[in-house]
């Protein structure tokens, strides 16, 4: 039995990568960025232990009900902390004929050029890698996905080789999602007045953005 530890997950997103997306933020970080978006997934025996088979039947029950599914979006957290265990998922993935969108706070070199097979493993089953740490003194939401200039588009297959070209055309958005116990939840970019504006500071917070 394979599993993950994860921080989150939105079953339907159009703010993490192209299209509807099935988003999994892992818990744990060892890199920990300055302004980093996301502290609460930096310890790594935070989150909760999520079986891969369990969260591979959840894609497939989206799927059925959302046909319009584009892919699956790992993001954190740090997905390459846990990158033989995600391509594990990202490859059942890749057979029911969904995309995999891949954010890293390590540099594409480095994981290229590293000898660990679990970071191979999962590079090559990501379809667009968004690699680079997040810089604050670089801070900028322009692009899609994106939170500092630093960080890059790496187009691994042809999935999404015609985005390449468009990318200065595509916006960043956030979505809010109000739950049942009152909570309000974030994802997506936008500059943290807005987020203030937007929830409120007569709620609990959580933003979830890279």
């Amino acid at each position: 039995m394979t599993v993950l530890r994860i921080s989150r997950i939105v079953e339907k997103t159009k703010v993490e990568g192209p299209g509807l997306r099935y988003a999994v933020w892992v818990q744990g970080c060892p890199i920990r960025c300055a302004g980093c978006f996301n502290p609460h997934t930096w310890e790594m025996d935070g989150g909760e232990i999520r079986d891969i088979d369990e969260i591979v039947s959840d894609i497939q029950a989206v799927r059925n009900t959302s046909p319009e599914l584009e892919g699956v979006t790992f993001l954190g957290g740090e997905p390459f902390s846990q990158a033989y265990e995600l391509s594990v998922l990202a490859k059942e993935v890749k057979e029911m004929k969904l995309s995999v969108v891949t954010f890293s706070g390590y540099e594409y070199d480095t994981i290229r050029k590293s000898g660990h097979h679990g970071w191979q493993q999962l590079l090559k089953e990501t379809d667009l890698l968004i690699d680079g740490p997040y810089i604050q003194s670089q801070h900028d939401l322009s692009r899609p996905w994106t939170g500092s200039r630093n960080q890059q588009y790496r187009f691994l297959t042809d999935r999404y080789k015609e985005l390449e070209a468009r990318l200065p055309a595509i916006a960043n958005k956030i979505e809010i999602q109000l739950h049942a116990d009152g909570t309000i939840t974030a994802n997506g970019m936008a500059q943290l007045a807005d987020l203030e504006l937007l929830l409120g500071l007569g709620y609990e917070r959580k933003e979830d953005k890279k």
